[in-house]
């Protein structure tokens, strides 16, 4: 059944208080018989939290309402909503989940994934208050939840996480290797130029090419090629 907005309802979501000030006009409109029974509602969205739909999907007991999450959806689809909420009363006022109100959010936030609309919430509420399964981080566990999530799914997400974690794993080792390539060759570079400043020092006091050679340990060739080199970069900076 479909519900009609009021005239003073916000036509789009923005937080679980919008939804309850809605839904509690709505639950308040109902006949004292009704009252005393469990409704459940789907709120449909686009995706700026503009609303599509308000639909009644089950008018259950006094304790409980059955659901099939194909009803739950089948508007949505028809509507082309991307997201959607669900609400349901508790006429004793008691606000908290039960197992079964778990269990059916778990279920429609699978659903929902194979359809490609997402589940935002789920609140209770009664005619004072209201519970919202974001705000309590119900949502957040139920998502992460594999109970209803088809074992090819199961085996297909493990393969992508060991897939991430040897992605991962080269990663490490080449930002290492690169870290080590980039120190050797800023040591190689300090090395260098206390090599040349070494050279150009002594070459200042007049000392000999086969000297420096001999200071250093090194050949008369290896001294020329510091001196040479050094010279070409000045030169290149220079330019």
């Amino acid at each position: 059944m479909d519900i009609k907005l009021g005239k003073n309802d916000k036509r789009y979501i923005e937080g679980s208080d919008d939804v309850f000030s809605i839904m509690q006009r709505v639950l308040l409109r109902e006949n004292k018989i009704d009252k005393e029974k469990e409704h459940f509602w789907i709120i449909g969205m686009n995706e700026a939290g503009y609303i599509l739909y308000i639909e009644l999907i089950a008018l259950g007991s006094v304790k409980a309402v059955n659901i099939e999450p194909m009803n739950v959806y089948r508007v949505a689809v028809m509507k082309n909503a991307t997201r959607v909420i669900a609400i349901h009363n508790h006429p004793t006022g008691r606000l908290a989940p039960s197992k079964a109100d778990l269990d059916i959010t778990d279920r429609l936030i699978q659903v929902g994934r194979i359809l490609n609309i997402a589940l935002v919430d789920h609140l209770i509420i009664s005619t004072e208050a209201y519970e919202s399964f974001r705000s309590m981080g119900i949502m957040d566990d139920l998502e992460k939840s594999l109970t209803y999530v088809p074992t090819y799914q199961v085996v297909e997400q493990i393969r992508k996480e060991e897939k991430k974690i040897a992605r991962d794993k080269v990663k490490l080792a080449n930002d290492k290797t690169k870290a080590a390539k980039e120190e050797t060759k800023v040591e190689r570079e300090r090395r260098e130029k206390l090599e040349f400043a070494m050279v150009s020092t002594l070459i200042d006091k007049n000392v000999s090419i086969e000297d420096i050679a001999k200071i250093m340990e090194v050949t008369p060739k290896a001294v020329e090629s510091i001196v040479n080199k050094f010279n070409f970069l000045a030169s290149n900076k220079a330019k």
